[in-house]
């Protein structure tokens, strides 16, 4: 593995489904850790901070420092941050994520921004419908990513990305996307292990949203058969992997044949 700079891993899907782990990927982050190759996280899910997400691996036999991992939350607020201070912000999320939203002012009854987080209950009739009439009328849309779906042990599930192509087609606006498949978040996860994107693989179960992105970046692309992996849209694709693995299992014999 003298070669690889680091390893840049989505966490749903790859390392856990619903948040129990996936067979062999304790061991696979723990030789890296002992090879001495640099770990990295990079994942969408906006229901918990990065210590949160941190702790939960970390109970699961798998130990990760909040150090190591790059939420959208936290790529989302550095963008309001920076792009749109002190503006009053109607964040749409499910989730404890205030540790990670740090210096977002929040007022969902008076908003100059909508930030949207991921899918989920509070995605109602009522509430996108809001969302569309700011749109209308003006109001920047920040997503915290745009990706489609999401798996969990009994099913698919749609996500932001499949909201967004609605209310876009409606408005004739575009929502600005921060975190997967943005290169943002491949470049501050590389800037994260210090390492240059083409010595960096990219490890994840969504080809479109993870694994062709970081490809663009000049990554290796591994895709997992895990997940919300489906051989279909493998097939269907224009953008190929660099390779395709049963899971994230196999990923050292993988790294050691690079």
């Amino acid at each position: 593995m003298s070669d690889v700079g680091g390893v840049l891993f989505d966490i749903e899907g790859v390392i856990v489904t619903s948040w129990k782990p996936v067979p062999g990927a304790a061991d696979v982050l723990a030789r890296l850790r002992e090879d001495g190759v640099t770990r990295a996280f990079l994942t969408n899910t906006t229901s918990r901070t990065r210590a949160a997400i941190a702790g939960t691996l970390t109970d699961l036999g798998m130990p990760v420092d909040p150090d190591e991992i790059v939420t959208a939350a936290g790529l989302t607020a550095e963008y309001v941050r920076q792009t749109y201070p002190g503006r009053r912000c109607w964040v749409l999320n499910e989730g404890d994520i205030e540790d990670d939203l740090e210096g977002i002012v929040q007022d969902d009854a008076d908003p100059e921004v909508v930030v949207l987080g991921g899918a989920g209950r509070h995605y109602d009739h009522r509430s996108l419908s809001r969302v569309a009439d700011l749109m209308l009328g003006g109001v920047p849309v920040v997503a915290m990513h745009r990706a489609m779906s999401w798996q969990t042990d009994d099913g698919l599930r749609l996500d932001t990305g499949s909201y967004l192509a609605g209310l876009e087609e409606l408005t004739g606006r575009t929502a600005v996307t921060v975190g997967k498949p943005s290169m943002r978040g491949f470049l501050v996860a590389a800037d994260l292990m210090g390492a240059e994107p083409d010595s960096i693989v990219v490890v994840g179960d969504d080809l479109a949203g993870e694994v062709v992105p970081g490809q663009r970046l000049g990554m290796t692309g591994v895709l997992v058969r895990t997940g919300k992996f489906r051989q279909s849209v493998l097939d269907l694709s224009v953008d190929e992997p660099d390779h395709v693995i049963d899971s994230v299992a196999d990923l050292p014999a993988l790294l050691d044949a690079l």
